[in-house]
């Protein structure tokens, strides 16, 4: 099973008002379904503390938010891979 994108599912929350708590309270959750799954889970997202700081609270807000949601989905996964100019590069 393929889930695309954490970024989109993060903004989403975001855009409904929903802060940093709720959010990782329900992707938390969320991982906790998942463990039980028969059926491999791939979930995919966008790297965006590499860049320059973003200049609004929001945009900043933003980013360590999916930052932690990143932090959580690969402490909890078999493996990880970044991938840079179409290359994957596995770091778990």
């Amino acid at each position: 099973m393929l889930l695309d994108s954490l970024t989109l599912w993060v903004s989403a929350r975001m855009l409904e008002g929903e802060g940093e708590e709720a959010t990782l309270e329900q992707f938390d959750r969320f991982l906790k379904g998942a463990a039980v799954l028969a059926t491999p889970l791939v979930l995919v997202s966008d790297e965006v503390g590499f860049g320059v700081v973003p200049d609004s609270g929001a945009g900043r807000r933003f980013r360590d938010t999916l930052g932690l949601v990143n932090q959580r989905a690969a402490a909890v996964a078999e493996e990880v891979r970044l991938c840079f100019a179409g290359v994957g590069v596995r770091i778990k």
